[in-house]
């Protein structure tokens, strides 16, 4: 049995489990639908967030990179639900290694894309990037609503959630840490 027949099984199942009938009109093909999405929700299952710098060179550049604002949709893995936000992650290159910009985004796509706390997202876009780059400094600043806050338990819409991880240079120099969180923050 295919991973997909696998949860186009479990999906039949559980909507059975909840009192309603999986082939009622409405419902007749959403494990079909779920399986699909899930397989494309959980993509980041298979890849390591480390493979995506894939373009490293040297250039001529000692001052931070910031890529701020990258959009995630990830799930909590204790209750299945949707968090989501932005990620802010800057480095200060090292020796001239940089790397293209859109990797750091695709980095925190994968790490995104698996059942996932908050917490541990944050410090795998943080080691990814020290393992492809060996920066003098990283900083990771994930801001994220989390549904499970939201639709259930506390009922707190709105609330966000805010992780860091800083190493290096951002961890060890409270100017340099000063000066990455006010880019960060637009001010």
């Amino acid at each position: 049995m295919s991973n997909q027949e696998k949860i186009e099984k479990a999906v039949y199942q559980l909507l059975e489990a909840l009192g309603e009938n999986p082939q009622r009109e409405g419902l007749i093909d959403t494990p079909k639908r779920v399986a699909k999405m899930y397989q494309e929700m959980f993509a980041g299952l298979t890849e390591d967030p480390k493979d995506q710098f894939t373009a490293v060179f040297t250039e001529n550049h000692d001052e931070v990179v910031l890529v701020k604002d990258i959009p995630f949709y990830s799930m909590c893995e204790h209750h299945l639900v949707p968090f989501y936000g932005v990620a802010h992650v800057a480095y200060l290159p090292s020796d001239g290694r940089v790397t293209g910009l859109s990797k750091l985004a695709r980095a925190v796509e994968v790490a995104s894309k698996r059942p996932q706390l908050q917490e541990r997202l944050t410090n795998q876009v943080a080691m990814a990037l020290e393992e492809a780059l060996h920066p003098k400094g990283i900083f990771v600043m994930v801001e994220a609503e989390h549904m499970c806050m939201t639709m259930r338990g506390i009922k707190k819409p709105g609330s966000k959630t805010v992780t860091t991880v800083a190493k290096g240079i951002f961890k060890t120099d409270k100017e340099e840490r000063r000066e990455i969180l006010s880019l960060i923050q637009g001010k």
